[in-house]
């Protein structure tokens, strides 16, 4: 993994990871809202690191790189961390483990259940081509969705595959839909995410607030999966800030 590093340090520390096969710059205008009230910790995940070949590992190995940078240069401790999907994924790991201490932590739209086994291999192909088809027709599906949300991603997209390809895309779906979350530390958790998500995000809430009857949900309404990120990076820093 790579850690980049904005603010000033000394300031409350906050730690965000970014979902499957984008890197960190999906932060950056949630970065520019923040910089100046925290020192940020901008994670980019193995397979999706911008200018270097990478494989992706396995979730707990990203969440064991975090874990170790955070201890050897925050004293083992974070103020917030934020993960959306994948990254939220690693950051339920790092919750599940509790080796270092997070005050705050949003997961938003995080897969914390496996998919039935015989379906995992099906879908992480067909998340491969999706993410080839991004790659490679940009500019048609710029045409056919027209919207904000759908061009950052598909410029995310865009940037970011020729460094781990569809490869990492397969490694990481499977790493994600092939394990559960069976435990959960943490004073503040928090879950996220939109109505137009909610047949795939219930079945995690559902989970987590098993392990957790304490946490916080909130659901966005007519938000798909990253989009609150996306269009409304206010909306987020303005929730980090109250956190």
């Amino acid at each position: 993994m790579d850690f980049h590093d904005y603010g000033t340090y000394g300031q409350p520390t906050l730690l965000l990871l970014p979902g499957l096969g984008v890197s960190q710059e999906i932060f950056l205008p949630l970065i520019e809202r923040l910089h100046d009230r925290f020192y940020i910790i901008a994670a980019a995940v193995d397979g999706f690191i911008l200018g270097r070949q990478t494989r992706f590992t396995s979730v707990d190995d990203q969440a064991s790189q975090v874990i170790r940078y955070v201890q050897r240069e925050s004293g083992g401790h974070l103020d917030v961390a934020y993960g959306l999907s994948l990254g939220g994924k690693i950051l339920s790991r790092i919750l599940e483990r509790n080796e270092i201490v997070i005050d705050h932590a949003v997961m938003d739209a995080a897969p914390l259940l496996p998919l039935p086994r015989w379906t995992v291999n099906p879908l992480r192909y067909y998340q491969a081509f999706n993410v080839w088809t991004c790659y490679h027709w940009t500019g048609f599906w710029k045409r056919v969705f027209r919207s904000h949300y759908f061009d950052v991603l598909l410029d995310e997209c865009k940037k970011v595959f020729p460094y781990g390809g569809t490869q990492a895309v397969r490694d990481g779906y499977k790493s994600v839909y092939t394990s559960r979350l069976e435990s959960i530390h943490g004073a503040d958790i928090h879950f996220w995410y939109g109505t137009k998500e909610a047949f795939v995000a219930k079945p995690q809430v559902k989970h987590l607030l098993t392990l957790c009857p304490s946490a916080h949900v909130e659901v966005f309404d007519s938000m798909n999966h990253g989009q609150l990120l996306i269009d409304h990076p206010d909306e987020v820093a303005k929730r980090i800030m109250e956190l």
